[in-house]
Parts: structure tokens; sequence; C-alpha cells
């Protein structure tokens, strides 16, 4: 009871944080939608407007506890509500055809971001968490990756802001951008799931081209290809927890008390996987209220649940993080995220044109 006292300020803080970025969201300017930039974005810089006021607000009791754990816990909450949303039968109907580009375009963004690492000399957190991000699925895949590598709060909401930058951007420019090279409907939906990196983005593109092409089906087959990229993560954070762990033996460190696998290894992606399974069996039932109240209500519920957990953690992270420091050391993580978003777009192309996925349609 005293652990939930302690943690209640700071948890109901960065709700009331990730309510008003929600609310934000949803504002229309004309025929332009604030939904495009997501509620994930408005909570992180709502937070790091009210540290930059209140410098000491989130590090200072009675939030301090909260917010910490709003940053950790409940982002790893968040990713294992995402299972929910995941049906593997319908993943590997239309996810299938896709791999070809999914596994480039991920192999293209980590390489490049392990190069440009070493060569502009970032930090390698940081260079890891905006590699990923690019590659798999923007905020969830960070999400999970920055537990495993110990990644900081500041180090996480660098990386986050870079990546949702371009999320923006590929969600206003690609369906046009799509349709004008002579992409087919079914070319796009490959192309928004495979090079736009956030789910939310993703949906935002597709339904533009929808409305451009004059086709329905671009939405719910783009949504499936992102969702077959963002099976990814588990690869990933796997390799990464093993990574840590011969890393930490090599430099003889005691693996007891400074490191610990069990300690480092995401067992929440396994829950995640685990919400995925219930998703998929329920699928196979036959039709039954159980089944229409389970795709109707529940799976809908924890889509938005998980939206709502993740905006709550951007807002955590946002209150731990200096603006100041952030933009003054901006420079070469954006360099990075440009490249990873330029070179991911240009393979998704390329690796559809050698497919004959290009030119299919709907």
């Amino acid at each position: 009871m005293d652990s939930v006292k302690k943690k209640a300020p700071g948890v109901a803080l960065c709700a009331v944080l990730a309510a008003a970025a929600t609310l934000l969201s949803t504002v229309e300017l004309g025929s332009f939608s604030l939904e495009i930039v997501g509620a994930p974005v408005f909570s992180i810089l709502l937070g790091m407007l009210i540290t930059l006021a209140v410098p000491k607000l989130a590090s200072s009791e009675p939030t301090k506890t909260g917010v910490k754990f709003t940053s950790k816990k409940i982002l790893q909450w968040a990713v294992i509500i995402l299972g929910f949303s995941l049906n593997m039968s319908t993943i590997a109907k239309v996810g299938a055809k896709s791999l070809p580009v999914i596994v480039c375009t991920i192999a293209t963004s980590l390489i490049l971001a392990y190069v440009m690492m070493k060569v502009l000399r970032l930090d390698a957190k940081v260079a890891c968490l905006i590699g990923v991000g690019s590659s798999i699925c923007g905020g969830s895949a960070i999400a999970a990756t920055a537990p495993v590598i110990d990644a900081s709060d500041e180090e996480v909401a660098r990386s986050i802001s870079v990546i949702f930058l371009f999320n923006v951007l590929a969600a206003l420019i690609f369906p046009y951008l799509g349709h004008a090279i002579g992409l087919g409907s079914g070319g796009f939906a490959v192309f928004a799931g495979t090079a736009v990196n956030d789910t939310s983005s993703v949906t935002a593109a597709a339904s533009t081209a929808e409305g451009i092409y004059g086709v329905d089906g671009i939405l719910s087959s783009a949504v499936t290809v992102k969702l077959t990229r963002t099976l990814a993560i588990i690869p990933i954070t796997l390799v990464l927890a093993l990574w840590r762990t011969a890393k930490a033996k090599k430099a003889g460190v005691n693996a007891e008390n400074a490191f610990s696998f069990k300690k480092a290894f995401p067992f929440f992606i396994v829950w995640f996987v685990l919400a995925a399974l219930v998703t998929t069996a329920v699928g196979l039932l036959p039709e039954s209220g159980f089944t229409a109240l389970y795709g109707g209500s529940f799976v809908p519920a924890m889509k938005w649940l998980a939206k709502f957990f993740i905006a709550m953690a951007m807002g955590a992270i946002g209150l731990n993080t200096n603006i100041v420091s952030l933009v003054k050391n901006g420079g070469k993580p954006i360099l990075l995220g440009f490249c990873c978003w330029v070179s991911i777009s240009v393979v998704s192309l390329l690796v559809q044109l050698a497919t004959n996925l290009f030119y299919t349609s709907i």
C-alpha cells in the first residue's frame, strides 16, 4: 500500500499529460488533423515544457517514484497489450509476401545505424534506439529495447523525438509521393507498412492514400504489414540481451552482482507473444457472442489502452528530459534518423520493384 501511495502522484501526473495529449491529437485545423502527430508526441512535448518551467518537478517527491515507474513499467505494459492486436494467421497471409521487404529494410537501418554510430561517434545507446525504432515500429520498438540496453530516459526521449519527427513527415508526404511515382494500391500498402515507423503514422498515411487512390483495403493491408514487421521486436531484443551478457562476461564483470541475464531478459516480450497467441486462438473459434465481443470490443479497447499507456510513458520521459540539453546534442541523432528514414524508404521501393510488388493492386 505504501508503494502505491508513493507512485500515485507521479502516475496521476503522467495520466493527466496523456489525457491532454490524446485530446490534442483529435483536433482538426481545417483539412489538417493533428492525429498524424499523435498523442505520444504531444505528451513528450508537454512533459518537456513542464520540466522547462519547473525543472525539479519529476526528480523530487512526491512525483519522483511514480514518474520513474511510468517511464519503465507502464511502457512495458503498453508493449504487452499491443500483442492483443496481432493475429498470427492474418499476419501469415498478408505478411508473407512483404517479408523480403521487411527483412531488407530492417537490415539496412540497423547496419546504417551501426556504421553512422562509428563515423559520427554517436552515443551507442541512442544510435541503437534510433536504428531499432526506424527499422521496426518507432516508439514501441524503442519501448521494448530501452530496458534491455539499460537506456536512460533522456536517451529514450532523444530517440523518440527523432523517430516521431520523421513519422509526421512520412504521414504527410508518402501518400502523394507513392501515387506520383506510380505505386499500385497494394504496393503502397507494403511501402507504408515498411517505410513508416510508427503504427499511428502508418494508419494516417494509409487512410490518406485510400482517398487519393480511391480504393478501400489499403489501410488494413498496410497495418497487417506493419504488425508483421513489429514481430521483429522479439529476435532483436533477444540478441541485444545476449550481446549484453557476452559483453559483461568478456569484461570480467561478476554477472551475479553487476549483470544478470535473468534481469536483462525482456520477459514482457514473452507476454506480448502470448497476448498475440490468445487473439489468434480466439480467431480460430466458431463465431459466437464471445468472439464477436472479443473482436468488436476487447481488441479495440486494448489498442486504445496501449496507446494511452504509451502516451503516459512518453509524458514521464518528457518530464525527465532537459529540453535545452536535448536540442544542444540533437544534431547527430537527427542526421542519423534522417539517413535511416531515407534509406528504408528507398530500399522498400527497390525491393518491391525486384519482387514485382511495386505495381500490384489491392
